[in-house]
């Protein structure tokens, strides 16, 4: 016979499972996209695709913050980026004013296969499109 005890600590096992599963699919599609953007960034350089400085905007549209970065911004609306060395960055951040006169370094991400997945309609695309926007001729493919 089975007690609600018994019934509380499946249920809390079951959860723990999911949560797990949940945990390694995320992980795998991150490895996918640093994949993806290592191979792209190496085909990149050797095309001689122009980089830019990168910059990060503020949140609300609170100003921007140089950065010491170069790279392709990947979203048309300049808050995604990638560096020539494969390094995937946010460039959305809650900026200072100090940063604003200074400048900032932010941190790489891990990077997602959709680009604000989870946004407003019209707002998300998948990385290998946006990559492909970038370079035509890329191939997606993994070598």
């Amino acid at each position: 016979m089975s007690t609600p005890a018994d019934w509380a600590a499946q249920r809390t096992e079951a959860a723990r499972e999911h949560e797990r599963r949940l945990a390694q699919r995320r992980q795998a599609e991150v490895d996918r996209a640093r994949q993806m953007l290592h191979t792209f960034a190496a085909a990149a350089r050797a095309a001689d695709l122009p980089t830019e400085p990168l910059v990060v905007k503020g949140y609300g549209s609170r100003g921007s913050a140089r950065t010491p970065l170069r790279g392709w911004y990947l979203r048309v609306d300049r808050t995604a980026a990638l560096t020539p060395d494969g390094q995937f960055y946010v460039l959305t951040a809650p900026l200072t004013a100090w940063e604003r006169l200074r400048g900032t370094r932010p941190e790489p991400a891990d990077p997602p296969l959709v680009l604000g997945a989870g946004g407003k309609d019209g707002d998300s695309i998948p990385l290998v499109d946006a990559l492909t926007r970038l370079l035509p001729d890329w191939d997606a493919a993994p070598s």
